[in-house]
């Protein structure tokens, strides 16, 4: 690494108030590498990164590219260095072919047949190992398609530096391995990336860099050969020993808490099964399978025509026409930026979303009652900064889905439907998810939508696979001979 580096970062700070996201960091970007930066929920990572970005200025510090100070005041500055960054949340016009979200925006005037721009987007997503239909409309794919049409945005842009946040949070392992070998040719070519993730085993495996943030700070960089193991990985970067593993000893199963009976609407094709309180019942497959319109139909969001769903011990259209706040049903939402939770209100008006009945007398509201019982739990799940006072874009993504579990644990339901309860989390808050799930389980049945294998394998105390609608199966966590046939399952082929 003896080459100088494309970017370099020197004592770079940035505030949002009384919150102090970036202190003083130095970090050197280089050609050819890959740098993967990780921290904990909350440790800066995307701050610093949407300051190379030019999503905001920093306060304090200097951004040097080749070797010269620069200021990116605008993304359109950014993207002109050739930076550009692909957001856990995509950037696309869902209405709008690949093709067009790719060339729209662009500033030349060259004029392009319909059929010589999906020839281009062919060309270089063939370049770089991509898989992509450049006429299919953009709301017809799936998210690790999606991802594809947002990076080719910035191939086509020329971007030589590219940031990738949390990339394979959304994807399946399949499309997780496309991903990186995208990655590997982006290298070959001499392109700069950088790698946010909480998903220590890809790090280990894609990174040559790592460099580590701690509320704000740099902690450490090194070459990533130097490290041993992803065990290590994790005490560097949690500061004391996470090894991901849960205790999870069986229970007796009690109560009904859910029965879905012949369930068949848009999506779903005959779904039968039932869960009891005192289980967790996971389940996995590759995502478009049903997982979301199941999710939908459970939790009232959609309207079942055929079919029944029992809920406690009532019909659905009963339960939700007047269910309680609390000991009923808890929904922690994959989308915790659309749905979980409303961006511009405070912490605490999106803690009573939820919770409001819990603490309304009469036609009044105690908001200070409400306020401590959130400032206790803003402390005991650890959520970072911790303000109730601040609005709900203003948390990384992991700690904002640290308030939504908040939230709905704290309504102590019998009913737990979650869907990717750790997706965006760090190592070590991840772990303390898993122990909490397991916990709940004591007074809730809980239906787990998982994308992550290794998740459902160690909470699960039954898995069901989805493929095409169906459930193509459901068996206990003992049964090995099943759950070695999982990808044949999630694939359609047993």
């Amino acid at each position: 690494m003896a080459e100088a580096p494309v970017i370099k970062l020197e004592k770079i700070s940035k505030s949002f108030g009384e919150v102090r996201a970036n202190h003083d960091i130095s970090l050197d970007i280089h050609e050819g590498r890959i740098l993967a930066l990780l921290g904990e929920n909350g440790a800066g990572k995307s701050t610093l990164m949407s300051l190379l970005a030019g999503q905001s200025l920093p306060d304090s510090g200097t951004i040097y590219f080749n070797g010269r100070p620069v200021s990116f005041s605008s993304t359109e500055k950014a993207i002109e260095a050739g930076i550009g960054m692909v957001y856990q949340h995509f950037k696309l016009v869902e209405a709008m072919t690949v093709a067009e979200n790719i060339f729209l925006g662009r500033s030349d005037k060259t004029w392009l047949s319909r059929k010589a721009l999906n020839r281009s987007v062919a060309e270089v997503a063939d370049q770089y190992t991509m898989q992509v239909d450049a006429d299919m409309v953009v709301a017809d794919l799936s998210m690790g398609e999606k991802q594809q049409v947002e990076i080719l945005k910035l191939l086509f842009r020329q971007s030589n530096i590219l940031i990738f946040d949390e990339p394979t949070a959304v994807l399946t392992p399949h499309e997780a391995n496309n991903l990186f070998e995208t990655m590997k040719q982006m290298k070959k070519d001499g392109k700069a990336i950088v790698f946010i993730s909480h998903k220590l085993e890809e790090v280990m495996s894609i990174a040559d860099d790592i460099a580590i943030l701690k509320r704000g700070e740099i902690v450490g960089v090194m070459e990533a050969g130097s490290v041993s193991s992803t065990r290590e990985l994790a005490e560097m970067m949690v500061g004391r020993e996470v090894l991901l593993e849960v205790d999870h000893h069986p229970m007796e199963p009690r109560q009904q808490v859910l029965k879905v009976a012949g369930l068949q609407e848009e999506g779903l094709k005959d779904l039968n099964f039932e869960i009891r309180q005192g289980e967790i019942v996971g389940i996995v497959g590759v995502a478009g399978n049903g997982q979301k319109p199941l999710v939908e139909s459970v939790c009232g969001l959609k309207r079942v025509d055929v079919g029944v769903i029992t809920l406690l011990g009532r019909d659905s259209r009963d339960f939700f026409s007047s269910r309680s706040w609390d000991k009923a049903l808890s929904y922690i939402p994959e989308d915790r930026q659309g749905l979980a939770t409303c961006q511009g209100l405070d912490l605490l008006d999106n803690f009573l979303l939820t919770t409001r009945q819990g603490f309304q007398v009469g036609p009044w509201l105690p908001v200070n009652e409400a306020r401590q019982k959130l400032e206790y739990l803003i402390e005991e799940f650890d959520i970072r900064p911790p303000n109730a006072n601040l609005l709900a874009w203003q948390l990384s993504g992991g700690n904002l889905q640290k308030m939504v579990l908040s939230r709905e644990f704290y309504r102590k339901p019998r009913l737990i439907v979650a869907e990717q309860p750790t997706q965006g989390l760090d190592i070590a808050a991840a772990e303390d998810v898993w122990n909490l799930l397991l916990k709940a389980r004591e007074q809730a049945g809980i239906l787990m939508i998982t994308g992550d294998l290794s998740e459902a394998l160690e909470l699960s105390d039954r898995i069901g696979v989805m493929y095409d609608g169906h459930l193509v199966n459901m068996f206990s966590r003992d049964n090995e001979e099943m759950i070695e046939a999982i990808p044949q399952m999630m694939a359609g082929l047993a």
